[in-house]
């Protein structure tokens, strides 16, 4: 018998791959620059919150990161640049997919909504998800305790009846603390081991 009654999943390393030392790399060369300055301008807390909390749409993110390039960006350009780093992790959704039904599914991700847009049409599993709570519709990024008290309420569920999957030890431990079930996701045998654990592979 299932241990929860509701998975909570990131995405970035866990749903889709993120690659951002490829993303500094390209900006880089698209800007002049080193991937060392990229990575400072796109790690800068103000900007970094205002990215992931929604204060920029699409054209903003645009601007800000070009900006912060020194560099004008075409609205297509910048959306394959700032979506290069991205790669479908194919190899755990089909065990994901085996969830819909059983237990109620969410998602919990800081991201942005260039980010989104690009993303969803790539997974449609996550069509099939209960919820779904972006950093920047909401407001709050992990691991702030009201987002993971946002996606409990969401999802209608107890701490100790919810599991919760993150490959950021920090955001793991903040849901720990708690009562999640949590979860460092690390590869496709650890997340077949941690699901065995929570009850969630002894049914076809």
């Amino acid at each position: 018998m299932a241990r929860v009654d509701a998975v909570i999943f990131d995405l970035g390393n866990v749903l889709v791959f993120h690659d951002n030392e490829l993303l500094y790399r390209r900006l880089a060369e698209r800007a002049g620059t080193t991937p060392a300055v990229v990575r400072g301008a796109l790690t800068e807390p103000d900007l970094f919150s205002a990215l992931n909390r929604g204060l920029l749409d699409a054209d903003g993110i645009r601007h800000a990161v070009g900006g912060a390039l020194g560099v004008a960006l075409a609205p297509d350009e910048f959306t394959a640049l700032w979506c290069c780093h991205f790669q479908v992790n194919h190899a755990v959704l089909p065990l994901v997919e085996r969830l819909v039904g059983r237990v109620r599914l969410l998602l919990l991700s800081n991201t942005n909504v260039v980010h989104t847009a690009y993303l969803r049409p790539r997974l449609p599993l996550l069509e099939r998800f209960d919820h779904l709570l972006f950093s920047h519709d909401l407001g709050l990024v992990k691991p702030e305790e009201a987002f993971y008290r946002a996606a409990l309420a969401r999802a209608d569920a107890r701490p100790e009846r919810t599991a919760f999957f993150d490959d950021v030890p920090e955001f793991v431990a903040a849901a720990r603390a708690l009562g999640i079930h949590g979860y460092v996701f690390y590869d496709l045998a650890t997340f077949i081991r941690d699901l065995a654990e929570l009850g969630l592979l002894d049914e076809p």
